[in-house]
């Protein structure tokens, strides 16, 4: 929490000078009470309040302290909804895709985790989609349809190799012209999901320096276990199995530079609990939110508390 006018809340020290102050004046009572007849002072205050004459001025000394904080104009930080965000999914579709080591094999994981994706973005989200291999596809350009989005991702087939700086360079263009459409500095946000390790196209790094330049941070989901094999064909015909192990250092390192987050995922169900746990964030943003009434609603509470309890009590305010 912070506040615009901290200086004020020097006044704080006000509040427990005020307590020492009614403590000794406690204390000096006491004292005056000792040189009367007990006798006397049972005639004259047959019922004595004991702990109920502190509670009025324990609440208002809360509600000092509170109407204090509430003149320093407190403000925390929230996470808003944000409109005109653009969200850019990337999904590889290299042949690797093709693993099993995810059940029932990478892409489908994928794509049954880009639904749940879209499931949690909020409607008002403008969200891309984009598949690659040795080149970049864009399968639909942001749109608040995302039931579109749905049916294009569906129709991902895996084949080829990888090249993940090509497919990030192609999200990033994507995300910018769609903050050029809405005509302002509008938030965008790129998730990546790759299997492996690029093996040609431009050099992914550089393009989260494009993309940190930009200002849209890149989440990154290495997919796959380093035990994954696909089936491939030999230089002699013959079928063979080919490793192809994901490459979560290089993702990592892209959504540091960006500000992004990485994930490395190993199955199906984690998967799908980050892309929903992203789907909710990425379309919100931390905002600073003054919480001022908050406190004066509470000063004013604790007062009236302070004041309904004396009149009860004693037949005064306080």
């Amino acid at each position: 929490m912070t506040f615009h006018a901290p200086f004020i809340l020097l006044a704080l020290l006000a509040v427990p000078a005020g307590i020492v102050l009614y403590v000794r004046g406690e204390r000096l009572r006491r004292s005056r009470q000792a040189f009367v007849s007990a006798h006397l002072v049972q005639a004259v205050t047959p019922r004595r309040p004991r702990w109920r004459r502190h509670v009025p001025v324990a609440a208002h000394a809360v509600a000092l302290a509170a109407l204090i904080v509430a003149l320093a104009r407190p403000e925390t930080t929230v996470a808003v909804p944000v409109e005109q965000a653009t969200v850019v999914v990337a999904t590889d579709r290299s042949g690797s895709m093709l693993a099993k080591d995810v059940s029932p094999s990478r892409l489908v994981a994928a794509r049954n985790a880009a639904e749940t994706f879209l499931g949690a973005v909020p409607k008002d989200v403008r969200v891309g989609a984009i598949a690659f291999n040795h080149e970049p596809s864009v399968l639909q350009s942001p749109t608040r349809d995302h039931e579109a989005v749905r049916a294009a991702l569906r129709r991902v087939r895996a084949g080829g190799s990888t090249a993940t700086g090509d497919a990030l360079a192609a999200a990033l263009e994507l995300a910018k012209s769609s903050q050029r459409a809405v005509g302002k500095r509008a938030p965008a946000a790129i998730v990546l999901l790759s299997d492996g390790k690029s093996v040609r196209g431009r050099d992914v790094l550089e393009v989260a320096e494009e993309a940190r330049k930009a200002k849209i941070a890149v989440y990154t989901v290495a997919l796959g276990t380093a035990t994954g094999t696909i089936e491939s064909r030999s230089a002699s015909g013959a079928v063979v199995q080919r490793q192809v192990p994901p490459d979560p250092a290089t993702l990592r390192e892209v959504a540091e530079r960006t500000g992004g987050k990485a994930f490395a995922i190993e199955d199906a169900k984690a998967l799908n609990q980050v892309y929903k746990r992203l789907g909710s964030k990425l379309a919100t943003e931390k905002r600073k939110q003054e919480v001022t009434s908050l406190f004066a609603g509470g000063a004013l509470l604790a007062m009236f508390t302070g004041i309904a309890g004396s009149i009860r009590w004693f037949g005064r305010v306080l």
